[in-house]
């Protein structure tokens, strides 16, 4: 067993085909092939079952993988570390993000900071901020920045910003013109929510706790995985929603949507920089973070 074998198995688990994790990393599907039943012949068990076209982990290659991902973000680690002990940072840095920050906030940071730092990658990975921290605690990633608090073991969290999130409708709904709308009023309202496990749904369950409103209450009529999807949800007149504004600038700029209050409902949260407070940040991170931090005060005072 070695890194470059664990990277191909990686690939092919998270590609689910053989044939594209060759196309991916410039090797023939024979070779990959190869690589992954050495692997199965050093574990002594399959790791990957071919399911139709796709190439799907069984519960060993799923147990591997975790490991894998684990022993190749170390590999990457070690490398930035002598690295940035000659002077030179370079090297890969995997980090995470909740919808909101992963899709909209770290882009941004990410562009900025490579063009800093020429010889360092960074890899991020958006999902729920569940999942994220899960995969901060298992050391998947380095840390992440998440639309949430958590009381997860081994996670320390720090404020990284503010948000406000609004009341969001078509821009021909017949609220589009008021300032805000009180919480009977849109108890009332066909309503679309993210899934569970979602940094912005935890918020507005918090909010709505704190005023003592029952969320189910709520007229809710789907619950979706992204803030994309109930973004085209609201646009397509499913129902209404309460999303961050980050989210639909582009939206608000053009009048396809209309941003309000909720009357006496604080809708205010944070986002929150997450890491496993056992885990020593490598070079890299340490110096992203720094990075990041410095974006955000200087975005907050302009």
């Amino acid at each position: 067993m070695n890194l470059w074998q664990l990277h191909i198995f990686c690939k092919v688990i998270e590609l689910k085909s053989f044939s594209r994790t060759g196309e991916v990393i410039h090797l023939s599907q024979p070779t990959i092939s190869t690589h992954i039943k050495d692997l199965e012949n050093y574990f002594e068990c399959r790791l990957i079952d071919r399911m139709g076209k796709q190439a799907l982990p069984t519960r060993a290659g799923e147990l591997l993988y975790g490991y894998a991902r684990r022993l190749l973000l170390l590999s990457e680690e070690t490398k930035s570390a002598v690295a940035a002990f000659n002077g030179k940072l370079s090297g890969r840095l995997v980090i995470g993000g909740s919808t909101i920050p992963g899709a909209y906030l770290l882009p941004k940071v990410i562009g900025e900071f490579t063009k800093q730092y020429k010889d360092i990658t960074v890899s991020i990975s958006i999902s729920d901020t569940k999942k994220i921290v899960e995969d901060t605690q298992k050391g998947l990633i380095e840390f992440g920045i998440v639309g949430g608090k958590s009381s997860a073991k081994g996670i320390v969290q720090e404020k990284l910003m503010e948000d406000e999130m609004c009341l969001v409708v078509p821009s021909d709904h017949r609220w589009a013109s008021r300032k805000s709308v009180t919480v009977s009023m849109l108890q009332k309202e066909p309503f679309l929510i993210r899934e569970q496990g979602s940094g912005t749904l935890s918020s507005l369950k918090n909010s709505l706790s704190q005023n003592h409103i029952d969320f189910q209450s709520f007229h809710i009529v789907a619950e979706m995985g992204s803030t994309t999807a109930v973004i085209q949800g609201i646009k397509n007149r499913i129902g209404v929603s309460i999303l961050s504004p980050i989210a639909i600038q582009e939206e608000l700029q053009t009048g396809s949507l209309s941003a309000l209050s909720v009357d006496g409902l604080d809708l205010k949260r944070s986002f929150y920089l997450t890491r496993h407070g056992q885990r020593t940040p490598s070079p890299i991170a340490h110096t992203f973070i720094r990075f990041l931090h410095e974006t955000v005060e200087s975005s907050g005072s302009s």
